[in-house]
């Protein structure tokens, strides 16, 4: 398999980039900044798949055939989001990249006759209804930082989540398309306890930037994943609970009105 990935040098995409390697698929490690490749190369050393960077600026992508032509360059199966301004450049840059960018991307990607996974790391607070699982103290600190602290980020992350459900929602008569949502808790750079809580999870929480990484690893590795899935880390193994989430199709996305994301799209 041939995997695009976005935002090559964001610490949950270097755990990331070894993980789908050891796998035997072929990565295209996406950054901007060329002093970072030997960094990324290095993951690839000893690996079972080999691994290309391709240097080129998020911010240049301004329309869905700037993001074709990485696509058209790449011929990647599936394509990982996990790319963000990262706050530099204040809001209009979040607003280009984080949602902008990433749309060009999503719309490029199901455009594409190869591609049939896209996987978007975005952040547990992104919804617009607090879900029934979920506390009032949980909500209110998500809705917290939503609303006060990064404003700017969670609401382009939304549009973008928004975005890539309302495409999947529209593709389903069309055959089978693996848009897959993770959404991370507050990430922390400890090593990984292999250790989650995933799928419906209450609001507050961390959860290690490789704990991440190997999930959405066992996430792409399996055909029978899609739809949004919190991430915090808890008590259950990452495989028993990646095995639970699917099997009991578990999709945190549930409470939203996927119905009004289509409509505000596409209609």
């Amino acid at each position: 398999m041939q995997v695009l990935l976005l935002g090559g040098h964001g610490k949950v995409a270097l755990h990331l980039t070894p993980l789908l390697l050891n796998r035997g698929w072929n990565v295209t490690s996406v950054i901007r900044n060329a002093e970072h490749e030997s960094e990324i190369l290095e993951r690839g050393k000893g690996a079972k798949g080999s691994l290309k960077v391709l240097l080129s600026s998020l911010d240049d992508v301004k329309s869905e055939g700037d993001a074709r032509k990485i696509l058209d360059a790449v011929e990647p199966d599936y394509v990982v989001w996990s790319a963000g301004a990262g706050g530099k450049g204040g809001p209009e840059r979040t607003y280009a990249i984080d949602e902008r960018a990433a749309k060009h991307f999503i719309s490029a990607s199901f455009a594409s006759p190869r591609v049939t996974k896209f996987l978007l790391v975005s952040w547990i607070g992104s919804r617009r209804v607090k879900p029934s699982w979920m506390s009032e103290e949980g909500w209110e600190s998500l809705q917290n930082v939503f609303y006060n602290v990064l404003p700017a980020y969670a609401k382009a992350k939304l549009e973008a989540d928004e975005y890539l459900t309302a495409l999947a929602e529209r593709r389903k008569s069309q055959g089978p398309f693996q848009a897959i949502c993770l959404r991370p808790g507050v990430l922390t750079d400890g090593p990984a306890t292999g250790r989650v809580s995933l799928g419906k999870t209450e609001g507050r929480g961390e959860v290690t930037r490789e704990d991440v990484a190997i999930v959405a690893d066992r996430l792409l590795a399996r055909e029978d994943t899609r739809g949004w899935y919190d991430l915090l880390n808890g008590e259950e193994a990452v495989d028993e609970a990646v095995d639970r989430v699917v099997r009991e199709k578990v999709d945190v996305v549930e409470g939203e009105d996927v119905g009004a994301m289509v409509k505000r799209f596409f209609e």
